[in-house]
């Protein structure tokens, strides 16, 4: 028997005739009886392919057949747009059985909030930022608001947790538990994750309910139509789209802004029905464009990862991708906005307009097809999230006694893991710089702590981030483009930090650590190839696959034939790559050490080997780049030297500047910041492998 028939008489009934569905897709199906459990859960589905109405159907029979009453669901979301564009979905679902969904974030006026706060929908779908508004507000009873959680869905659940908002979450989660007096249902939603076990642990610790992962094989097996062409330009890539798929819907990603309105402009000239949205454009431009898309069959919409995921455009027939995405879950998500209507396959076509990403996007589609997806990292020894969370419990118990305030985040597996003394020295430090106060054993925000944080009702508490996790590059005005944050924190030896982006080397002549922006200049760089790892902060896993994809150039099933000829080109400007197990220490009129390890370990590695020639060493994602003035057999000792060393002794130094870039920063002791940035600039694992490689030393001419 189905599992739909487990439902609510009221659910079935709308299902089948005020919404129109004729039967529920599998792991649909299948996720309602692990739901009804009561149980935690993890459901694991494409973009758009339905999670949402997996986890909120049968917790909406719960509702009814319980009854549950006041405030049962909470449904938290990483985007305001995400949560507008499931708000008008989840009021219908809930209206149609006489229940109430809501929406509060950052947007919503505080007459709308103050009625929510005054008579509680059955479900709120909020930000875990609104959600520590609530609980630090004194406009709200926290204990009687939340008296009644039952259950808490958390959608695009790998968004939060490879981040410090994930740890927010948690300690959110913890705190709601303990107003709340019992445990409540925790369902996540994500898209394909390379451990959804350790997800699962992750979401639930500190719970004794069972834990089900969902992970529906035909969401994993089913056929997918993957193409990659070379096309040289951005230009190309216009004329290719223009001519390609007409008369079908077509979503083009595109790595920055800049490129997306070049691109965008282009396919105008060419007279083709074209939206544009991305971060920079106005709420209402993005809705329009994101609107019209969905009534429109001829046309395309061009996108930065702002659609990678979250709003629903509908039913899609292409998916476009210029150049590559820098991780394999990033083309899952944007080939998944694909091959939902029945009888048609997920797709994706990648025009490469540089011969870097030809590489990586041949290496993303091999890791693909080697069923890896990156597993979720969340990012170690968050101490300025546990300084974050000291001052927000004293703002919800307004004042907490200095013995039991660790009680309400005791759950959270971060802070747990820390040492004691280091818990009593934060504590401690915060007191003494009058960050926090304490009275009779109570601890409240001090003097310090008021003056950084007060200002608008202690805004800034609610939030753990400042920006986005990537740097823009501009030279000038003009967008080259983007740099994962690592690639600054760590502190070059030298007067200039060089980087490496687009296949050449620019000077950085300032960085904006809060608003995540450098300023560079275009500057000569000798030797070397003629493409390179473009310092976006590939990881180990890719940086691989791109090696492999050079030595074997076997993955032609998916290439155009000018794809074939630009790859073997390619390839043949690298006659000395080897066997997998080997990394190279190419001496021109410089010496290379070619790891092709990623952006994180070869900083990592950098940091033992300018120890040892005391002068600045360039790196990106493939290789290590040794100053002119180093000769190939200093290159090469301080190489041996370092690869003898253990990989935990290879910290980045931390550029003092950069913890300007990380907030709370500022509340907590020195050398507390910079482990917690130090933590972010490291992978162990891949920098142990490349250390234990042998080097081949190669001269070429």
């Amino acid at each position: 028997m189905s599992n739909f028939e487990s439902l609510h008489p009221a659910i079935k009934y709308h299902i089948v005739n005020s919404l129109g569905w004729k039967e529920l897709r599998p792991f649909q199906d299948e996720a309602i009886t692990h739901v009804l459990s009561g149980n935690h859960a993890i459901i694991i589905a494409p973009t758009a392919g339905g999670k949402t109405e997996s986890a909120v159907l049968p917790i909406l029979s719960q509702i009814l057949e319980k009854p549950w009453n006041g405030l049962s669901v909470l449904y938290i979301c990483p985007m305001k747009a995400l949560i507008n564009d499931l708000g008008v979905r989840l009021d219908r679902y809930f209206t149609l059985v006489g229940r109430r969904a809501a929406v509060w974030h950052g947007d919503i006026g505080r007459g709308p909030r103050d009625r929510i706060l005054q008579d509680p929908p059955d479900l709120l779908l909020t930000t875990p930022e609104s959600l520590e508004a609530i609980l630090v507000s004194t406009r709200s009873n926290e204990k009687v608001f939340f008296a009644n959680l039952k259950a808490v869905i958390i959608d695009e659940i790998h968004l939060f947790a490879g981040d410090d908002r994930g740890w927010h979450l948690l300690a959110l989660l913890s705190r709601l538990k303990r107003i709340a007096g019992h445990e409540f249902q925790r369902i996540g939603l994500s898209a394909t994750v390379g451990n959804p076990d350790s997800l699962a642990k992750w979401l639930t610790c500190g719970c004794v309910l069972d834990t089900r992962v969902l992970a529906p094989e035909e969401i994993q097996t089913v056929d997918s139509d993957i193409q990659i062409d070379y096309v040289g330009s951005l230009e190309n890539a216009a004329t290719v789209i223009s001519r390609m798929h007409r008369g079908e819907k077509r979503l083009v990603f595109v790595d920055s802004r800049a490129r997306a309105e070049q691109l965008a402009n282009a396919l105008h000239r060419l007279d083709v029905r074209t939206f544009i949205t991305h971060s920079s454009l106005s709420k209402d431009e993005r809705s329009r464009a994101e609107s019209a898309f969905q009534t429109e069959e001829n046309c395309v919409i061009v996108a930065t990862s702002v659609l990678e995921v979250g709003v629903d455009v509908g039913d899609l027939d292409r998916v476009i991708q210029i150049d590559a995405p820098r991780t394999v879950s990033s083309f899952l998500q944007r080939m998944g906005r694909t091959g939902r209507r029945r009888g048609t396959t997920r797709n994706c076509l990648f025009l490469a307009t540089r011969d870097d990403s030809l590489i990586r996007a041949a290496a993303i589609v091999r890791l693909f097809e080697k069923g890896y997806v990156e597993p979720i990292q969340p990012p170690s020894e968050p101490f300025h999230i546990l300084a974050q969370q000291i001052l927000a419990i004293c703002l919800q118990e307004s004042g907490i006694g200095v013995r039991n305030w660790f009680d309400w985040i005791r759950d959270v597996p971060a802070f747990s893991a820390m040492d004691e003394s280091e818990i009593r020295s934060i504590v401690t430090w915060m007191l003494n710089n009058e960050v926090l106060f304490e009275e009779q054993g109570i601890l409240s925000i001090g003097g310090k702590g008021e003056d950084l944080y007060g200002r608008r009702n202690y805004l800034e508490i609610l939030s753990v981030f400042l920006s986005p996790p990537f740097f823009i590059i501009l030279c000038g005005i003009e967008e080259i483009g983007y740099m994962d944050e690592r690639s600054f924190m760590h502190r070059d030896r030298g007067d200039t930090r060089i980087i490496l982006l687009g296949g050449r080397a620019w000077a950085v002549k300032h960085i904006d650590w809060r608003r995540h922006r450098a300023y560079v200049e275009p500057i000569e760089a000798e030797g070397g190839a003629r493409w390179m790892g473009d310092s976006s902060g590939l990881s180990f896993a890719v940086c691989q696959a791109m090696k492999e994809t050079l030595i074997f150039r076997d993955n032609y099933r998916c290439f155009s034939e000018r794809a074939k000829q630009r790859l073997a080109s390619i390839s043949d400007e690298y006659p000395w790559l080897g066997g997998m197990g080997e990394s190279y220490a190419i001496a021109n009129k410089r010496t290379e050490w070619w790891t092709f390890a990623g952006a994180t370990a070869n900083a990592s590695i950098c940091s033992g080997l300018q120890e040892v020639i005391a002068s600045r060493i360039k790196s990106d994602d493939l290789r290590i780049v040794f100053p002119d003035h180093c000769t190939r057999f200093e290159a090469e000792a301080a190489i041996e030297k370092v690869s003898g060393l253990s990989a935990s002794g290879l910290r980045p130094v931390v550029d003092s500047d950069a913890m300007d870039g990380l907030k709370f920063s500022d509340i907590l002791p020195r050398e507390f910041a910079i482990r917690a940035i130090q933590s972010r600039l490291v992978d162990y694992p891949a920098v142990e492998t490349i250390l234990r490689q042998p080097v081949i030393s190669v001269a070429t001419q």
